[in-house]
Order: C-alpha cells, then structure tokens, then sequence
C-alpha cells in the first residue's frame, strides 16, 4: 500500500492531469481534495482527448474508483454536463466507480453572477483578479460564514428552499446596492433540485469509504488542483484561489489522517506559466515569451485564456517543496525547450540591491523582484517521445540536474510530450 498525493509546485497548468492518468494505472482510488470546476485537467489517450474539470483524472480507467472529497465544490448543473460528455466517449461512470461526498458545498448560480459583478466592477484591468467567473470564491465564502447548502441537503427538499432562500436574500442586498435587479431563488432552486436525482446513487460518506480502501490496504491517489501559489495563504494573495492547494490539504479535504500519506509528488514545468493577473518574476513579456507560449500550446482548459510564460523559477519549486513537504518531482514539457539556443533557470531573486532565496510576501516586493539567472546551453534537438533518460541530449540532462540541485529535491519523472507513453521513470512511485 502507498498513498500518494499529486499537487502543482506553480501556478497551476503543469500538466498534473497526465501524471495522474499514469500513476492511477497502480492506484485503486484518485480522490478529488479541493478546488472546483474551475481547474483543468487535459488527458490525452491515443486520439481521444478528454478535458477533464471536478472528474478525477482517474475517471477514464475502468478499474479505478474516483472519490470527489469534501473539499471540493460542486456546481451540480456543471458536473451532470461533464459526466455526460465523458459518457459520450465511451467512458461508462458507475455508482461503483465514483463516490461523490455528500457534505461537498454546493456552487449555486448566484455565486456565478456574484462573481463576474465583482470582476466587472473592478477599475482597471490590473487590479482584476482573474478568475474563471465560476462563482468559485463566493461559494468558499459562504462555506466558511456557514451559509452554504451541502449536496446532502437536497435530500430534503422543504430544508433545501429555506436555506436556499436564506442565502440568496443575503446577497441580494449587496447586489441590490449595485443597482442591479436582485436574483430570485426560486427557478434556481428548482433547476439544482432536478440534480439530484441524477447524483444521488453518486453520493456517499466518503471520508468513511477512504478510510475502509485504507485498511485494505489499497493505493490511493491525491488529486491537487491549481497550484502552490495559488494558495489561498501561501501564494500571490489576493491574486489566488479560494482553497488550500498545498499538500497538507489532501487530508482535510478527504477525511484521511496526515499519517496515512506516504508519498507527495509536485508537477513542474521545464518552464513557468500563469494564467491571470499577479506577480510574475521570470515572466518574458518578448519574443521568448511567446514562443514558449506557441510551441506549448499554452491556453487555459478551463477558460481558453493565453497563459503568461517565463524561464523556470528554482526559487519558486524549492520554496513549494518546503512547504508541501515533496517528496519528488515530475518535469513536464521538456520538449516544449527543444529549439532554444539557450535556457535560462532562476536561481535567486534581487529586491533593492538584496538577493533574496525566498518569494516575500508583501504583493509590492513581489512586484519588483527582480530574477537572478543560471545560464544553461540548449539542447537543440527533439526529445519528444523519448522514453528513456540515457537517451536524453547531455544538455537535458545538465538541465535536469541544475534542477534537482537548486531546488534540492529528486526528479521521479519526466514528461516528454502530451500522450501517456512519451515519458521517463526516474523512479517507481508505488513500488
């Protein structure tokens, strides 16, 4: 028995989907522990592709039991859509293939409207946050003030109006003093009620199953979703999310003991991206920037917005390897750096004069970082597809290297393209 949580070591999009895909091959269950329909995760088999948003990437394995944990928030109405679509490509979903937790907050359509008003309000384009106008944080707020509807109380459909009712007359106030037509509850209510009967075979006590699959002894996979710094006390706050992303949330948003977790991978790319406003250090606003941007094709599953890149940031990875404990690290997107000349990785961070070996926290100093560079020579030839690490380039492997030195954590896998097979083990997580 090993259980192993996967999270993201960056701002999210580091390609946490396919590793996911490839070690639930030996895991039993993939648990879903925080975050809502606003990640994205793309997998990628043969000619299929499958997009893939609160399912657990663990979802399109006939053998493999996907959980949605009590972290993670649902948007009922979004989650019938997506298991609809995976149907559609021939992936049947059983009651005995997923186990959706039944204290899961719900995202109810206010939250949706609540939260693209507030973007909208905002004065420029720089102070926006940047989120996915999924009503994502509005429904962690009104978890947290304890005004939030659990999917276990559409059980009852009288208690369910009432709440409903309830935490739509709170809002409307803000919304009213915006000089906007207040939102009634009642068509809304209806409209989720008619989920249910849909989720309900789905639902289940799901820290009590975890807890039986761990007695058995079974392999369980911690799914993350966005990443390190997008944590909600860890990250670039306020241009966060509005959950925990680091490791240490696998257990609470699961119902599984700290003590049960043996293993925690963080997914990297060979490069940085974010999606969003926020602090960028080693963002390349040029020419650079844009071919990384070309040759990795990067734009949002979820949102389809271009995302920002820049070089790698060690300071960044070691900083979440502290902090989430990592075990290992799985490199994504060595290819995408095959036609370079050369490749820059950052090794430290200078504010005023002062190098600095941590990312600060106040948003203004975050702001005037400026990034201290290792130069590296590009490889300058195709490691797509390759499979094994002695047939690497010597330069992509000096680049892998550098990594696991500045960081100071192992490098467990190396991905080297979309599909399942262009992969490198540098270690055997469940063995």
């Amino acid at each position: 028995m090993k259980n192993v949580v996967i999270i993201g070591a960056q701002w999210g999009d580091e390609g946490k989907g396919k590793i996911v895909d490839l070690l639930s091959e030996k895991a039993d269950i993939v648990v879903r522990f925080q975050g809502g329909h606003n990640a994205g995760h793309t997998l990628v088999v043969k000619e299929n592709e499958f997009k893939l948003s609160l399912l657990p990437s663990g979802i399109i394995r006939d053998t493999t039991v996907s959980v949605i944990g009590n972290g993670v928030i649902i948007d009922p109405i979004h989650l019938i859509k997506e298991i609809a679509e995976i149907e559609n490509k021939g992936i049947k979903i059983t009651s005995e293939k997923l186990i959706i937790s039944e204290n899961c907050f719900l995202i109810l359509p206010i939250h949706k409207f609540i939260d693209q008003l507030r973007e909208k309000k905002q004065s420029s384009l720089k102070s926006k946050i940047g989120t996915t106008g999924r009503g994502i944080g509005p429904a962690y707020e009104d978890k947290i003030a304890r005004r939030g509807i659990r999917i276990d109380d559409l059980k009852n459909k009288d208690i369910f109006f009432d709440k409903m009712k309830k935490n739509y007359e709170h809002h409307n106030i803000w919304i009213s003093h915006s000089k906007i037509d207040i939102v009634d509850f009642e068509n809304d209510a209806k409209n989720i009620l008619k989920t249910f009967d849909v989720l309900k075979p789905f639902l289940k006590n799901s820290w009590n199953e975890l807890n039986k699959y761990v007695e058995k002894k079974k392999n369980i996979l911690f799914e993350g979703a966005q990443g390190t710094f997008l944590d909600i006390d860890f990250g670039t706050y306020p241009y966060v999310t509005s959950s925990n992303t680091v490791a240490g949330n696998a257990s609470i948003g699961s119902g599984i003991g700290p003590s049960k977790i043996d293993y925690t991978i963080g997914i990297t790319k060979a490069y940085t991206t974010r999606v969003g406003n926020g602090p960028f250090p080693t963002e390349l606003d040029n020419e650079i920037g844009e071919k990384l941007a070309f040759k990795g094709k990067e734009f949002g599953t979820v949102t389809g917005r271009k995302r920002r890149c820049g070089w790698f940031d060690a300071v960044l990875i070691k900083q979440a390897v502290k902090i989430s404990g990592i075990s290992g690290l799985a490199l994504t997107k060595l290819d995408v750096l095959d036609d370079f000349d050369e490749i820059k990785l950052c090794v430290a961070y200078e504010i005023d004069g002062i190098e600095i070996s941590y990312l600060p926290v106040n948003e203004l100093d975050q702001n005037r970082i400026k990034p201290i560079y290792f130069t590296l020579k590009g490889w300058k030839s195709k490691t797509l597809g390759t499979k094994e690490f002695s047939k690497l380039p010597s330069e992509a492997k000096i680049f892998i290297q550098k990594i696991k030195e500045f960081v100071e954590c192992n490098i467990d896998i190396v991905s080297t393209g979309p599909e399942r097979h262009d992969t490198i083990y540098l270690k055997e997580i469940f063995d």
